[in-house]
C-alpha cells in the first residue's frame, strides 16, 4: 500500500516538473535565449502577492500544463515582479533591475502587464489581464508575432 501511494506521489512530481514553467528574471539572459532559439520573450509585471487579477493570471494561464504545453519552445518567460509583503521580499539587486525594466516596459505602473518582446528588446505587443482560455491567450500572444 505504501509503495503504491509512494509510486504515484513520485509520477505526480515527474509529470508536473515536465511542463514546469521556465521563469527568468534576466532580460540578459531572455535575450540571449531568446536570439539562440528564434523565439520571443514574455516579460510580465506582477504583484505575486498583492494584485488579484496578477494571482489570476498566474492560476488560469501560466501555471496551466495547456499554456505550458504550448509556450514551452515558443517563449522566454521573463518575470518582473513587485512583491509589497516584507517575507517576499526581492534582493535589492532585483528589485532595481525589476525597477529598469518597468522604466522601459511599463512606465505607466499597470499591473498584470504583458508585454511580448523579440529577442532584441523591441516591444511587439502587450495585454492585461483577461478571463479567458490557456489557448486563447496562447493565441493572443502569438498573435503579436505578425
Amino acid at each position: 500500500m505504501f509503495k503504491t501511494k509512494l509510486l504515484y506521489i513520485v509520477i505526480f512530481l515527474i509529470s508536473t516538473m515536465a511542463f514546469s514553467q521556465e521563469w527568468h528574471t534576466d532580460i540578459t539572459k531572455a535575450k540571449s535565449l531568446a536570439s539562440k532559439n528564434n523565439t520571443n520573450i514574455i516579460l510580465v509585471f506582477q504583484g505575486s502577492d498583492w494584485c488579484a487579477p496578477c494571482i489570476k493570471l498566474d492560476k488560469e494561464i501560466w501555471s496551466t500544463s495547456t499554456f505550458q504545453k504550448l509556450s514551452k519552445d515558443h517563449f522566454v518567460m521573463l518575470q518582473a515582479d513587485f512583491p509589497k509583503r516584507k517575507q517576499n521580499k526581492l534582493s535589492s539587486e532585483l528589485q532595481e533591475h525589476n525597477n529598469q525594466l518597468a522604466e522601459s516596459y511599463n512606465p505607466n505602473g499597470y499591473f498584470p502587464f504583458v508585454v511580448v518582446l523579440n529577442a532584441k528588446g523591441k516591444v511587439l505587443g502587450n495585454l492585461g489581464y483577461e478571463k479567458t482560455t490557456p489557448e486563447l491567450f496562447y493565441k493572443k500572444l502569438t498573435a503579436f508575432e505578425n
